[in-house]
């Protein structure tokens, strides 16, 4: 089987997003799926990418949206309008809330309360649940050792799932405590530390240190939001080529894959294409976790596997070099959208139009954050 990779490009300026179509089988037998959907004029993108490239009649296999945040799941609308697809893979906030309800700070909800309270605030989630029943497409949750395709759910699992969703930021206040005797305590900060926590985010950097091969600055510690942390990371070995997809997720959900990968035998480190995740935030990785994932760090110079990370163009924020140098000098060819698609051919013939991507070279000065 062969298996292709074509991040598109999402958002400019510092809207990003995520939406990457994946097409494995053969030259002349394959099969589509779509991983995230963008914003939502991403997805008519997408329905123009997929009937330009693979015929007005193209059909989806798989639909896989990785976490319930505007610039994944705007764009899947569009798609499920136009395009045919077979089965859609989600998490829905609202149906598993009942499960997680003794987590929830107030101990007067009810199932039924709290279930159409969380609704209200995934609208985008609740209209792509309407258009998939309306189109008789069958609906799955992503949860870990869920076969999609060519591709295995790393993180994950339902239980996990269930302790992150009261840590949203647009559910109900969790039990802070229960949290934190289960170990599962992530973190929601309130309404105006978030805030300030964005508008922190979306400053231009100002400080800037030196950073050679074998002086890596990235540390670990980074933290990112609960609902990013419950990215769906999918996982594929074909023939020997690895694929790793990360969504958003950050230092807990890649651990969480990599142990899952060790329990079952999947083996690491030796990857022919891995997603960037979370548009190259420092906040999702560390030396650490990448350490295990992808391996130490290599000799100068070493490429052996693809790493493309979905940022917007005209950002001047993301991707973070700091991010991008740690997966430069552990062996990755390094490439960005940043308003250009980008493909990873896969064993599929080369595609007309398209030429050799730029790789980005390690930079010499990193973002400073002490």
């Amino acid at each position: 089987m062969n298996l292709e990779v074509e991040f598109l490009p999402v958002g400019d300026g510092t809207r990003a997003g995520d939406a990457i179509v994946v097409r494995y089988g053969e030259p002349d037998d394959y099969k589509l799926m779509v991983v995230d959907g963008g914003t939502e004029k991403t997805g008519q993108e997408i329905v123009a990418h997929l009937q330009k490239h693979f015929g007005t009649e193209a059909a989806l296999e798989h639909v896989v949206l990785t976490h319930s945040d505007a610039d994944h799941a705007s764009g899947l609308r569009e798609v499920l309008r136009e395009i045919h697809v077979s089965n859609i893979w989600l998490h829905i906030p609202w149906f598993l809330s009942s499960e997680a309800i003794h987590l929830f700070k107030n101990k007067q909800w009810t199932k039924e309360g709290l279930s159409t309270a969380i609704k209200k605030e995934y609208d985008i989630v609740a209209e792509l649940v309407d258009l998939a029943l309306e189109a008789k497409c069958k609906i799955y949750y992503p949860f870990q050792g869920s076969a999609i395709g060519p591709f295995v759910v790393l993180s994950p699992n339902k239980a996990t799932y269930l302790h992150l969703l009261p840590q949203f930021d647009k559910t109900p206040d969790p039990d802070q405590a229960a949290l934190e005797e289960s170990n599962m305590w992530i973190g929601k900060p309130p309404q105006g530390l978030l805030a300030l926590l964005m508008e922190k985010a979306a400053k231009k950097i100002e400080k800037w240190i030196d950073e050679t091969w074998v002086n890596e600055r990235l540390k670990d510690g980074g933290v990112t939001s609960a609902s990013n942390e419950s990215s769906v990371v999918l996982y594929a070995n074909v023939g020997g080529h690895r694929i790793l997809l990360t969504g958003d997720a950050g230092i807990n959900a890649l651990t969480w894959s990599t142990n899952y990968a060790t329990k079952i035998g999947y083996p690491l480190q030796k990857f022919g294409f891995v997603q960037i995740p979370h548009h190259g935030s420092r906040r999702n990785v560390g030396p650490t976790v990448l350490n295990a994932l992808l391996g130490p760090i290599q000799s100068e110079g070493t490429q052996r596997f693809t790493a493309f990370v979905s940022a917007p163009k005209d950002d001047e924020n993301h991707p973070r070099k700091i991010v991008l140098n740690a997966f430069t000098r552990r062996g990755a060819k390094v490439c960005a959208t940043q308003g250009r698609a980008k493909l990873h051919y896969g064993g599929f013939p080369a595609r007309a139009g398209y030429s050799t991507a730029e790789i980005i070279p390690l930079s010499k000065s990193v973002e400073d954050y002490d």
